[in-house]
């Protein structure tokens, strides 16, 4: 979803007012590896997606390479306020044109309070020919000035837990990062370690 950042649902964002107030978005990057929720899934892979918002609604697509073709994203939902809590509800679907990986489809929840973002995604993975498998994926991060620290996991038929901690700004016009990511044996198979660095751009549309 959008730059890495993003996917990690940092959403603090159904009543439509029009579309002369809607934002229209696109958006370009690169990563030296690609890596979600803790998972390796390539190398160098280049990225772009486009999105709208309105009001507290949102729905956009976005593409990774991934090698055996392309992961295809698509999601939407809404955010509102409640006094000093932003409150998040949506769904994502992934989708890939090759033989990489197979379809995945959840309910995304979201709530952020101050420096505190809690996310939790509750999904059914396709598995190809064999039995479809529930999951549920939870995180807390915690952001300030750019720097972040994030800790997730994942239960049901899929195990697993990663930290990530990193640091973005923008330079120039152009997003940058920097993340670190420790991905434990239960999550990957083995313990593993990564140095991500990403770069994007956001046009208005």
């Amino acid at each position: 979803m959008k730059t890495l950042l993003r996917r990690g649902l940092l959403l603090s964002l159904l009543t439509i007012t029009g579309v002369a107030n809607a934002d229209w978005s696109a958006n370009l990057g690169f990563a030296s590896e690609y890596y979600y929720r803790g998972i390796f899934q390539e190398s160098a892979s280049a990225n772009g997606g486009i999105d709208y918002e309105n009001g507290g609604f949102y729905a956009g697509t976005w593409a990774a390479d991934v090698g055996d073709g392309l992961e295809v994203d698509g999601y939407f939902g809404y955010g509102t306020t409640v006094g000093k809590v932003d409150l998040t509800v949506g769904f994502t679907g992934y989708y890939y044109t090759g033989d990489f990986d197979d379809t995945y489809q959840e309910i995304n929840l979201g709530a952020g309070f101050g420096l505190l973002t809690l996310d939790v995604a509750i999904g059914e993975y396709d598995n190809f020919d064999g039995p479809k498998q529930n999951y549920t994926f939870y995180s807390a991060t915690i952001e300030k000035n750019g720097f972040y620290g994030k800790l997730g996991g994942f239960s049901q038929d899929f195990a697993g837990e990663y930290l990530e901690v990193g640091y973005g700004t923008t330079v120039a016009e152009i997003d940058v990062g920097l993340s670190l990511i420790f991905s434990n044996e239960d999550l990957v198979g083995e313990n593993d370690e990564a140095i991500v660095l990403t770069i994007g751009k956001a046009f208005d549309l």
